[in-house]
């Protein structure tokens, strides 16, 4: 489970077993977890346990950094 980044308390990683699905990031706080494509568009997998706010947090840091997740996605995977 690659951790890609830790921030505000977000955990933002990867499942190794995960190369058969387009570029995405996993995110865990607390008891919240979601997922979040970066492939071939940022878009929303799914959210739970998180407020708004927190989501709206966590997709402005996946903007953010989506191009670094992509690169650490290709490299892991190949």
């Amino acid at each position: 489970m690659p951790t890609l980044l830790l921030l505000y308390g977000f955990r933002f990683f990867f499942y190794s077993n995960e190369n058969n699905e387009p570029a995405h990031v996993h995110i865990k706080k607390g008891s919240g977890y979601g997922k979040v494509w970066i492939e071939p568009t940022i878009d929303v997998s799914y959210f739970h346990g998180f407020t708004n706010g927190e989501v709206k947090q966590i997709m402005e840091i996946v903007a953010e950094h989506a191009e670094a997740f992509k690169t650490k996605w290709y490299e892991y995977f190949g």
